[in-house]
């Protein structure tokens, strides 16, 4: 009896043994898969990537590194005047980090006039009196002139201490357009410039200063821009289409423009294009495509009116203009020069009651003698309304 009842005890014991083992197996399973897990994934597999969200390292590419001379502390011009130590790369780089909207005070606009001259100014006087009786608050002045010049302009003149930093010029040479662009630089460093007009010292004035400063101020042509944009073949050597300047984006025109603020800053930060003018491609007269021509590759068209306000005379077809002498100074040549074509459409009114009302095309002409000054003197009242 007691030998059956040990035999059952064992038989019971094995068979819970035997109920237990597949647990135990299941158990054993589980843990082997959890090793091998753990060998094989990391937790960044299927947890979350927080890393993700710091901060991305910047690239070297995107970096910007400050031009060294901004420790220099020579980024601003001379006070009171536009003399300054600056090269032309820090005068540029300084112009175009400018506003491009006038931000004077008194929200009332400059035009800042910008002469590119060899030495002295022969029709300065006549240009004395242009300036004369204005409000100094509405026009600056700026003279680019050969490295070696002085100014001989005395105290009470309106030029006195207008002589800007500058580099040698030549005819036919694209240090024209690096003279343009200084004069444009400097002149940026004024806050208040909000018109910017270029003249070389045989321009005149056809018209009297609030004839001259309500058109490039006031109204539509606010932020109108007169560059001389015309399309035309020569000069658009291979050297340029290699470049991506095609023949249909190609212009010429007269380098005597009148620009806004925004086309200035333009100008001075623009510098894929005016490395390949600079390129070497041997042509001459680049100053007569590079502006005209920046017209299509910056997209300017819809601000463009294609034309310059001064009066130039190419009927000779030789490579300068003619130029006019005391000999050939009249009235009516001057008038002829102001009205055009006649279909410009401008108009001045130089009172209220419209009796001095005048049409005409343009504001400025060139070239004209240094012996044609005392005539230009004698004629200026009654060309400008005045």
């Amino acid at each position: 009896m007691a030998s059956n009842t040990a035999k059952t005890m064992q038989l019971l014991h094995l068979g819970s043994m035997l109920n237990l083992f597949p647990v135990l197996l299941l158990i054993s399973f589980g843990f082997v898969l959890g090793k091998i897990g753990s060998a094989t994934f990391s937790p960044e597999s299927y947890l979350p990537n927080f890393r993700a969200l710091s901060p991305t390292p910047a690239s070297k590419k995107a970096c910007v590194k400050l031009p060294t001379f901004m420790e220099s502390g020579r980024l601003t011009a001379s006070s009171g005047g536009p003399m300054h130590n600056m090269t032309d790369e820090e005068l540029l780089w300084r112009a175009s980090m400018e506003p491009r909207r006038s931000t004077q005070v008194s929200t009332v606009p400059k035009v800042a006039f910008l002469f590119l001259v060899q030495g002295a100014l022969p029709l300065w006087p006549l240009w004395e009196i242009f300036f004369n009786g204005q409000d100094k608050e509405l026009y600056s002045i700026y003279v680019h002139a050969s490295p070696g010049y002085t100014d001989l302009a005395p105290k009470e003149s309106v030029f006195y201490g207008r002589l800007i930093p500058s580099q040698g010029t030549k005819w036919g040479d694209m240090n024209l357009v690096d003279a343009e662009r200084r004069l444009l630089a400097t002149a940026l460093l004024d806050l208040g410039n909000a018109r910017f007009a270029l003249f070389s010292e045989s321009c005149i004035p056809l018209l009297g200063f609030p004839a001259v400063y309500a058109h490039l101020t006031g109204g539509s042509n606010t932020n109108v821009i007169f560059v001389d944009s015309y399309p035309i073949k020569e000069r658009h050597d291979p050297f340029f289409a290699d470049r991506n300047i095609s023949l249909a984006q190609w212009r010429k025109g007269s380098q005597w423009f009148e620009m806004d603020r925004t086309t200035a800053v333009e100008v001075v930060a623009e510098e894929r294009w005016y490395a390949v003018f600079r390129g070497d491609h041997g042509m001459l007269n680049m100053e007569e495509h590079y502006l005209p021509t920046l017209v299509t590759l910056l997209r300017w068209g819809a601000r463009c009116k294609n034309r310059t306000l001064t009066y130039v005379d190419w009927s000779t077809r030789r490579e300068h203009p003619r130029s006019f002498p005391e000999k050939d100074i009249t009235a009516e040549l001057l008038e002829g020069m102001r009205q055009g074509d006649g279909k410009c459409g401008y108009k001045y009114h130089g009172d209220d009651d419209g009796a001095s009302e005048v049409e005409f095309c343009h504001l400025f002409a060139r070239k004209f003698s240094k012996d044609a000054l005392t005539k230009l003197i004698q004629l200026a009242p009654e060309l400008w309304l005045v």
